[in-house]
């Protein structure tokens, strides 16, 4: 991993496009995924969602591709246990500074969570729009991603300065055989529970007269109740066809696959505008709040 991360560096210096040519979705969405320079990952990631978008690509190409176990990373940050993140507050600077830096990582964790979804189930029988939906999010993550990257560059720091915890990738090792377990565990808990933290973070970052930053996370907030609605589509839509109820479904693979429980307060009226009402997860938080 670490010479084809050198060669791709190399090449992103002498000449980037030579990158740039996928045969099909699923190849474009693994040379995105296994890029270890961010610029590189950045890039990939955006003209495959274009191409997509235009028709220009196939779904397979001549080739399968299989996922990687791990997707492509520079050397920072160093990744820690979530136990040993530092908490800060929001009042100071430094608190500031290293909740962007948090939401940064979660963003490029999310970037490639997108594109392992498109790499490892493009060979399973799925509507072209299932497809369509997750390069939204991919290119949506990316746009994030590129946003508060900017923003730290304004406070004179760099996504990498950090430590940063592995949970999201983790959640995607325990549910890469599963599309259904995926679903559920990615975009409909740890993404929706971006709905219900984001909107106080965003008051608490203008009260402090960050609207730079709070601005950045309305911008997040909006995009990610699209991304919560294509994961709620779709397990609905392999709940039906397999003749499952998609709320009890969804306890019994959050149960199995999810550490610990569903933490509120929720925002239901964000969750229920996406089609993840109250049955599927009230049941799942130990105060059902």
């Amino acid at each position: 991993m670490l010479k084809k991360c050198w060669r791709q560096l190399k090449n992103s210096l002498a000449n980037v496009s030579v990158l740039t040519k996928p045969n099909s979705l699923a190849e474009g969405a693994y040379d995105a995924l296994i890029a270890c320079d961010l610029d590189i990952k950045l890039q990939l990631t955006n003209q495959m969602a274009i191409a997509w978008e235009a028709r220009k690509l196939s779904l397979l190409g001549s080739k399968r591709i299989t996922a990687p176990n791990r997707p492509g990373r520079p050397e920072k940050p160093d990744l820690i246990s979530p136990s040993q993140v530092k908490k800060r507050p929001l009042t100071s600077a430094k608190g500031r500074l290293a909740l962007i830096h948090a939401i940064a990582h979660i963003e490029l964790n999310a970037i490639d969570l997108a594109l392992d979804i498109i790499v490892r189930f493009a060979h399973i029988k799925m509507p072209r729009s299932f497809f369509d939906g997750w390069v939204m999010v991919a290119k949506e993550e990316a746009k994030h991603f590129t946003l508060l990257r900017e923003r730290l560059a304004d406070l004179d720091a760099s996504y990498g300065d950090l430590p940063a915890h592995d949970g999201l990738w983790e959640a995607a090792s325990e549910t890469g055989h599963d599309l259904n377990a995926r679903l559920a565990v990615v975009p409909l808990v740890l993404e929706a529970r971006g709905l219900d933290v984001t909107p106080p973070m965003v008051e608490k970052l203008r009260a402090a007269g960050d609207h730079k930053t709070a601005d950045i996370f309305e911008i997040i907030y909006e995009d990610e109740k699209g991304h919560v609605a294509v994961g709620a589509k779709w397990f609905r839509f392999l709940c039906n066809k397999h003749g499952l109820d998609p709320s009890l479904t969804f306890n019994k693979l959050v149960a199995k696959h999810f550490r610990g429980h569903l933490k509120g307060p929720f925002n239901d009226r964000a969750r229920c505008a996406t089609g993840l009402t109250p049955l599927f997860y009230r049941s799942l938080s130990p105060l059902g709040n």
